[in-house]
């Protein structure tokens, strides 16, 4: 995959101190680190996946984060939205995000915006960043989201979870599967509220900063055409192949998908 290079940003002597053990990961090392300071990232509703999401992002050193969630802070958020807290029932959302994030990582910048993702704002929120992380638990956002991507080009990060499962893949524009290869529609029926253990909404959110780190600093083995599912239940791991469809609404304008390699092609 040819990606974006991101523009690196020199670390000072604190920084280095604070990331010294993550430096020490050799696919990583200083400049990847510098990637990281170097990069913004989107992260579409903040809570039980996006919170813990922003969290990892924030303690990796990344240097920038758009945040956007309306609303306030609610009883029922607290058993798996870890950046809101018993005070902050009633207020602000995505204050209560801004001010964690920021305890524990003051040198990070923060775009707070108090809105979910919308047909008014996808442009604008995907315009400045250079990688998206979609959180949202609406099908409709997450195909809005995704379409905006597609359409100004920018690696989108699609995490999801239900009861005790979730779901990871990594979209390349023009490269790869877009999400609506892989719903064409939003599946009937499907609500905002819904089953959730927080321990299975910070594993997808801490496989997808993982997943976000390797693609800015540019290492490992990505899930591009392919589909993480996680079953909590049995505590295992599967991939499944995804495929750009020749008619998706969203993608298709970008070309042909790139033509798959034969094993003999692979051996040269």
């Amino acid at each position: 995959m040819v990606l974006k290079e991101f523009s690196p940003m020199e670390l000072t002597d604190e920084e280095r101190a604070i990331y010294e053990w993550q430096i020490w990961v050799d696919d990583l090392s200083e400049s990847g680190q510098e990637k990281l300071k170097g990069a913004t990232a989107l992260i579409t509703r903040v809570g039980g996946l996006g919170g813990p999401l922003a969290q990892s992002l924030a303690a990796a050193g990344i240097g920038k984060l758009i945040l956007a969630h309306a609303g306030n802070t609610r009883p029922s958020d607290l058993n798996r939205q870890i950046l809101q807290t018993h005070d902050q029932l009633g207020k602000s959302r995505i204050e209560s995000c801004r001010r964690r994030l920021l305890e524990l990582n003051p040198r990070l910048e923060i775009e707070a915006v108090p809105e979910n993702v919308t047909e008014g704002n996808s442009a604008r929120l995907v315009a400045g960043a250079d990688i998206v992380f979609d959180c949202a638990p609406l099908f409709e956002e997450r195909l809005l989201l995704n379409r905006e991507c597609v359409r100004q080009h920018k690696p989108l990060i699609d995490a999801a979870m239900f009861d005790l499962e979730g779901q990871l893949t990594t979209i390349i524009p023009g490269q790869t599967p877009c999400l609506a290869c892989l719903y064409p529609e939003v599946p009937p029926g499907w609500k905002r509220e819904f089953p959730v253990i927080g321990a299975v909404s910070a594993t997808m959110a801490n496989l997808a900063a993982l997943e976000g780190i390797k693609l800015l600093v540019g290492f490992g083995e990505l899930l591009t055409s392919k589909l993480l599912v996680y079953d909590a239940r049995s505590m295992t791991f599967r991939k499944i192949a995804i495929h750009r469809r020749v008619d998706c609404a969203v993608c298709s304008a970008l070309g042909p998908p790139p033509e798959r390699a034969t094993p003999a092609e692979k051996d040269d």
